[in-house]
């Protein structure tokens, strides 16, 4: 499912249509004049014959027309904002926490019910005569769990619960999918590192003390990066700052790139009072079999998750969870065994039947989201039965 779109206002701002209707200019008074000029808008003001030319972040001297946002079609329900901070940052900054406590209190103000946008856009190239491609902007409501804490370790499940209006305005949903996992743990000694060609290795993590790691998943539970960094607490700011980290391609990416096979950049995620935002500082890299490295370009991102009211999302999932979290239980239980067994480990596009690993678990969970009914034994024989197909 593609998260829905609208107005990239971050990073495309239309100063106004070239072909509007010009309206009468009211003639202004010498007073109007004096009043205007001492006022902070007067310095500000963009005067009516540049506001047709519109603006690009990072690449003001390109045609905005070509710059406007790709990213999905449908239209979603309207969102309620919700007012004020979190409970979850009055508790973030009560005095006198310790340092792994704010730290824990930072991961665990990360989950709710959030409206998500997702904006990326092309910083640098190093082609001669180099044009970005267009940004990517969607967004989408998602609901963030605490699937586990264990102090030390604590586990998020992200999850799109979306509505959608049809082309009569009526709207339909909720329509649940479980989307992506992080796992942070604290000075973890082991790493799983995305090498490219879809490979991972057991790498030593580098300074863990006093830092954590992120492990991030896929929809489907399949390892995506996983990199060390700490947190920063000043005042208001908490932040978390990562390691340079190498991954596979997005799905915004690999869709429309064959030209290059690793991702890899910085992460800084700092907890605001309403929710949280996740920047990201891009490189774009072709590592071939043999390791020859070839950087193309890079990217900045900004995934900023704001807390709703409305729509209700948390029962939705709450009743998806329900009838598949066991099965998902044991996904990611068999993905733990296996990243623990192998000290490397390649994973296959397709198994032989030309089928897709996300969408045989999807398959599954559906089936027993439908029917309500739960094996253990069948569960757990799928689970293991179906990551064998796709690892070499």
């Amino acid at each position: 499912m593609k998260p829905l779109p609208i107005l990239l206002s971050t990073l495309l701002v239309l100063q106004g249509a070239a072909h509007a209707e010009k309206a009468p200019e009211k003639e202004t008074t010498a007073k109007e004049k004096a009043e205007e000029a001492a006022t902070d808008e007067a310095a500000t003001k963009v005067p009516k014959e540049e506001k047709s030319t519109g603006h690009v972040f990072a690449w003001p001297f390109m045609e905005w027309k070509e710059m406007i946002p790709r990213g999905g079609t449908s239209k979603g329900a309207d969102v309620t904002l919700a007012p004020g901070a979190k409970d979850a940052w009055k508790k973030l900054n009560e005095p006198g926490l310790a340092k792994f406590e704010q730290d824990r209190r930072a991961i665990l103000a990360m989950a709710g019910s959030y409206r998500v946008g997702f904006d990326f856009i092309e910083s640098l190239g190093f082609k001669e005569e180099f044009k970005p491609m267009r940004p990517y902007f969607s967004w989408a409501t998602e609901h963030v769990m605490v699937l586990e804490d264990k102090g030390g370790f604590i586990s998020l499940q992200h999850a799109l619960v979306m509505y959608f209006k049809d082309k009569d305005g009526k709207e339909q949903g909720p329509h649940v999918m479980k989307h992506w996992r992080q796992d942070w743990t604290w000075q973890d000694k082991e790493l799983h590192e995305f090498t490219g060609n879809k490979t991972w290795k057991k790498a030593a993590a580098t300074r863990p003390e006093g830092r954590w790691s992120q492990a991030v998943y896929q929809v489907d539970d399949s390892p995506r990066y996983e990199v060390m960094g700490g947190w920063t607490h000043d005042g208001v700011l908490h932040s978390w700052q990562s390691d340079n980290c190498p991954r596979p391609l997005p799905r915004r990416e690999h869709s429309v790139r064959k030209d290059y096979n690793v991702l890899e950049g910085f992460h800084e995620i700092t907890i605001t009072p309403n929710g949280w935002v996740h920047l990201q500082n891009n490189r774009k890299l072709q590592v071939d079999p043999d390791g020859k490295r070839t950087y193309l370009g890079a990217e900045l991102g900004v995934n900023r998750y704001e807390e709703i009211t409305k729509p209700e999302l948390a029962s939705a999932f709450d009743k998806y969870w329900e009838k598949t979290a066991n099965y998902w239980k044991d996904v990611r239980e068999t993905w733990t065994k296996t990243m623990a067994d192998r000290a490397t480990f390649t994973l296959r596009d397709e198994d032989d039947d030309g089928g897709k690993l996300y969408a045989e678990h999807f398959e599954y969970a559906g089936e027993l989201e439908k029917s309500g009914k739960n094996d253990p034994a069948a569960n757990l024989r799928h689970a293991k039965e179906t990551i064998s197909k796709f690892l070499e």
